[in-house]
C-alpha cells in the first residue's frame, strides 16, 4: 500500500475514531456503571457516588461528540449506512443520556421527598444507554444483520456490556470511596465481572464466526501466534483482577486503583481485537474505510481543526481528573 494523502487521511482519521471510541467506553463506561448500581445503594451512599463522577461525566461524554463527530464528517456515507441500520437503539440511546443527564441535576434541587423519583431517572437513563451501547455493538459485530438470532446476541452482547460498565463503575467507587460503600463496590465488582468475562467471550468468539474473512485473520499462521497475547494476556489480567479484588479493601488503602486500570486494559485489549477484525471495513463487508472516506481536500481541512481541538479535549480531561483526583467529598451545586 502506497502511503500518499489519499490513502493515510482515512487511515488517520479512522485512528482517531477508534481512540475516541475508546477513550468514551472506559470513561463514560464507570459513571454510566455508577448509575446502574444505584439500585444497590442508600440515600447517603448514592449522594457519594454522584460526588465521585460529578466533576467529570461531562467531559466523559465529550469522547462520544467527537466520536460521531468524526464518523460524520469523515466517513458520511458510512455514518448514513450505520445510523440508519441502528436508528431505534440510537434513539434509546439518546433518550437514556438525557434521562440521566436531566435528573443529574434536579436530584440536587428538588425536595427531599422528591429526590427518589429522580434517583430512578438517573438509574433508568444510565440502563438505557449502557443497554442501547451492548446492543449495537452486537449488530455491528455481526456486520449489521438484522433477524432473530442477531437480535438475541444484540440483546446476549448489551446485558453483557451493561455487567461490564457496571463494573468500571464499581472499580471507580473502589478508588474514590472509603468506609461501608468501598466494601460495597468490591462485592458489586466481583459479581459484574462474571457477566463481564462471558460477554467478552462471546463477542470474542461471534466476531471470527460472523466472517470467514475474519475467521482466516485470527486463524491463519503466522497471524494466530501474533495475536495470542490479546485473549491470553485479557484472561490473565480477569484472573488477577479477581484475585487482588478479593484483597480489597487493603490497609492504607493501596491498590484502590489498580481494579479500575485492569479493566481499562481489558476493555483496550478487546477493542484491539475488534479493531484488527474488521479491518479495513468501516462496515462490516460492506464499505472499507477509503470507499466511505470524504474527499481528500475535505479531509485535510478537518484533520486541521481537529489538531486544534482534540490537545484541548485531552488537556482539560486530564486537568479535571488530577484537580478532582482523591476521594469524593460532598458534592455542592451552589
Amino acid at each position: 500500500m502506497i502511503l500518499d494523502w489519499p490513502t493515510l487521511l482515512p487511515l488517520i482519521f479512522a485512528g482517531l475514531m477508534g481512540v475516541s471510541i475508546l477513550l468514551y467506553v472506559i470513561l463514560d463506561g464507570f459513571d454510566l456503571g455508577i448509575g446502574i448500581l444505584f439500585t444497590g445503594a442508600d440515600d447517603a451512599e448514592k449522594d457519594t457516588m454522584i460526588a465521585a463522577i460529578g466533576p467529570f461525566w461531562d467531559a466523559n461524554e465529550t469522547w462520544l461528540v467527537l466520536a460521531v463527530g468524526l464518523l460524520l464528517v469523515a466517513f458520511p456515507v458510512a455514518h448514513g449506512v450505520i445510523l440508519t441500520a441502528l436508528y431505534l437503539p440510537v434513539f434509546v440511546l439518546l433518550l437514556g443520556l438525557i434521562l440521566r443527564g436531566v435528573a443529574f441535576d434536579f436530584r440536587a434541587k428538588v425536595p427531599v421527598h422528591r429526590k427518589g423519583r429522580w434517583n430512578m431517572l438517573f438509574f433508568a437513563g444510565s440502563l438505557l444507554a449502557a443497554l442501547a451501547q451492548g446492543y449495537m455493538l452486537g449488530i455491528y459485530v455481526l456486520g449489521l444483520q438484522q433477524g432473530l438470532p442477531a437480535m438475541g446476541f444484540a440483546l446476549l452482547t448489551a446485558i453483557c456490556l451493561t455487567a461490564a460498565y457496571a463494573a468500571m463503575g464499581a472499580a471507580w467507587l473502589i478508588y474514590k470511596t472509603e468506609g461501608a460503600l468501598q466494601e460495597k463496590a468490591v462485592r458489586w465488582l466481583r459479581r459484574a465481572l462474571v457477566l463481564t468475562v462471558a460477554g467478552m467471550g462471546a463477542v470474542s468468539l461471534a466476531t471470527p464466526l460472523a466472517s470467514p474473512r475474519i475467521f482466516d485473520k485470527w486463524f491463519a499462521w503466522p497471524q494466530m501466534a501474533l495475536l495470542a497475547p490479546l485473549p491470553v494476556v485479557s484472561g490473565l489480567l480477569f484472573l488477577w483482577l479477581w484475585r487482588i479484588s478479593g484483597k480489597l479493601p487493603a490497609e492504607g488503602d493501596a491498590h484502590s486503583l489498580k481494579p479500575f486500570i485492569a479493566l481499562a486494559l481489558i476493555f483496550a485489549a478487546g477493542f484491539g481485537g475488534l479493531a484488527y477484525s474488521f479491518y479495513p471495513y468501516v462496515v462490516p463487508e460492506r464499505m472499507t474505510i477509503w470507499e466511505a472516506a470524504a474527499a481528500t481536500d475535505s479531509l485535510a481541512f478537518i484533520l486541521i481543526g481537529t489538531a486544534f481541538v482534540l490537545p484541548v479535549i485531552l488537556g482539560y480531561t486530564i486537568y479535571a481528573y488530577r484537580v478532582f483526583g482523591g476521594k469524593a467529598v460532598d458534592l455542592s451545586y451552589d
